[in-house]
């Protein structure tokens, strides 16, 4: 009697259609696997705890690190006492004009305790002091609203233990700009979370691209016209030692270096509140360069998707092209030749290209954020070839004109396709996120 020789057995010939089919199925199986893991692999560059949400977005005036040391016959009466003198402080601070107890008390709409000792007769505090923007710009004059920038898309880059970090995961440097309350400032900064596709967006790789139209693409997704970057290099000195950072302001998609600066902190316990204070030092020297006329929003990024160039640097390419032709014509008739004329394209008067209209738009405006929002949004659409606003109403609808080369269907096709929700009407659109 024969015995078939079995799979495992030495020295055995396995059965081969057999390990065939087997090897197939093993197989099928690892590619499923595989295919499983790539799918959890790209879920999870975007999952996890990553964001962290401003926490203070008001459009109100913050004004923080009131200091107050009062005395009063109870406890009670030391901390009004000290809250009424903080506010003063605090509208003195901001340069606003003299005024009443009384109306001091309807502008203020918040005191925010950031560190408080009370005894029996005495109050020594660190207090902030919320006013009503609404309210206060009537005695500020609108100094307040003057000269806000574009909106700017802030990206913040933590350099700790050779790691560069924006949105990848969260970093106390990132927390300490979602803390910040931009109301007080002339800078309409744009605050990603870091949830969901901003860590892929917005990463320190995007720092150091200089590609107009990746830049473009990323600032569209956020509305904003420009960007800016903080760079917090921290250094530990020793485990529970003192800590030493160096702070960069930088903007624009070359990443132009603003300022920089030093602070340091006693201990790992006190880094918060360094950084909480490079916040407010580092949103002045961005007010600092919106001043001085540095903060622009860069013109290269307003070249489109199809290559078209802004019409203010093709007026100026057109104006530099004649000044040279004319200098040549006059260089030729000295010599006594005469000169070569060529015909040279017009921008802007290409043969079928759609007419320049006019076309009324309104915009919801609760705030001045959305005024210069609502402005940028359509100044970077396609086809606007500029708008003029002609009724500002800060807490209702502002209405703007706008010059569009094509039809006003066009143009709210376009507006869509930026996210924005159109309404139609008769020669006029009205618009709102």
């Amino acid at each position: 009697m024969s015995v078939s020789p079995s799979l495992s057995g030495p020295g055995a010939a396995p059965d081969r259609p057999a390990a065939r089919a087997l090897l197939r199925q093993l197989g099928g199986v690892a590619l499923a696997l595989g295919l499983l893991g790539g799918g959890y692999a790209l879920v999870a560059q975007v999952a996890g705890d990553r964001g962290i949400a401003p926490t203070a977005a008001s459009a109100d005036i913050e004004v923080r690190g009131i200091s107050v040391d009062v005395t009063g016959d109870s406890a009670e009466e030391a901390r009004a006492k000290g809250w009424r003198e903080a506010q003063r402080k605090a509208w003195a601070k901001i340069k606003g004009p003299k005024i009443g107890d009384s109306q001091l008390d309807g502008l203020v709409s918040a005191i925010v305790i950031e560190q408080e000792r009370l005894g029996p007769k005495r109050y020594i505090a660190t207090l902030g002091v919320v006013l009503d923007r609404q309210r206060a710009s009537g005695y500020l004059g609108g100094a307040q609203q003057a000269s806000r920038s574009a909106p700017m898309l802030l990206i913040p880059v933590e350099v700790s233990g050779g790691t560069y970090t924006a949105f990848e995961r969260r970093n106390a440097w990132q927390r300490a700009w979602a803390g910040f309350n931009p109301g007080a400032s002339r800078i309409d900064y744009i605050r990603p979370s870091g949830a969901g596709g901003d860590s892929l967006l917005i990463n320190f790789g995007q720092t150091g691209r200089h590609s107009r139209a990746w830049w473009r693409s990323t600032l569209d997704q956020y509305g904003a016209a420009d960007a800016l970057m903080a760079f917090a290099r921290i250094d530990h000195q020793f485990p529970g030692g003192p800590v030493n950072a160096t702070f960069t302001a930088r903007y624009g998609p070359d990443s132009h270096v603003l300022e920089s600066f030093t602070l340091t902190a006693a201990g790992p316990d006190e880094v918060p509140a360094m950084l909480a204070r490079a916040v407010v030092q580092m949103d002045g020297i961005f007010t600092g360069a919106l001043v001085s006329g540095k903060l622009r929003p860069d013109p290269t990024l307003r070249l489109g998707g199809s290559g078209e160039v802004d019409p203010a640097i093709a007026r100026l390419i057109d104006i530099g092209r004649a000044v040279r032709e004319r200098a040549e014509a006059e260089a030729a008739a000295a010599a006594g030749v005469a000169p070569r004329i060529e015909a040279q394209p017009v921008t802007g008067a290409e043969t079928g290209e759609a007419a320049v209209r006019s076309i009324v738009v309104q915009f919801a405006t609760p705030d001045a954020a959305a005024f210069d929002a609502a402005l940028g949004a359509v100044r970077g659409t396609a086809g606007v070839r500029g708008l003029a606003v002609t009724s500002t109403a800060i807490g209702g609808t502002s209405v703007m004109s706008v010059s569009y080369a094509g039809t006003l269907e066009e143009l709210a096709g376009a507006l869509e396709a930026r996210g924005l929700t159109v309404r139609r009407g008769a020669n006029a659109l009205a618009i709102s996120r």
